[in-house]
């Protein structure tokens, strides 16, 4: 029975997402500045259940200023980077380069 109440409830939520009316947990965070989304969720109460694990695993991360908000949505992306930080070129480059 449960698996058939799991299914249901996959369906249910797919169908809220379609037309927007899911939940997301959104969480913001100062360092490195991103927005965060994680879901979608069928209920609020499910989504507020779920976000302490979301915020303790960026915490372990470094993350820093966390901010959490469960809202209805529907995201584009599921990360918004807004601050990339230093852009580094990992490209292997031959040491005498200039030589060929």
């Amino acid at each position: 029975m449960s698996m058939i109440w799991n299914n249901f409830k996959e369906v249910l939520t797919n169908v809220a997402q379609g037309v927007g009316m899911a939940w997301w947990v959104e969480v913001h965070t100062q360092h490195p500045k991103c927005t965060y989304y994680f879901g979608p969720f069928l209920d609020a109460t499910e989504a507020k259940a779920a976000m302490k694990g979301y915020v303790e695993d960026l915490e372990a991360e470094g993350a820093i200023g966390i901010y959490v908000n469960v809202k209805r949505c529907k995201p584009s992306a599921l990360t918004v980077a807004d601050d990339l930080g230093e852009w580094v070129d990992r490209k292997v480059k031959p040491v005498f380069s200039g030589q060929l």
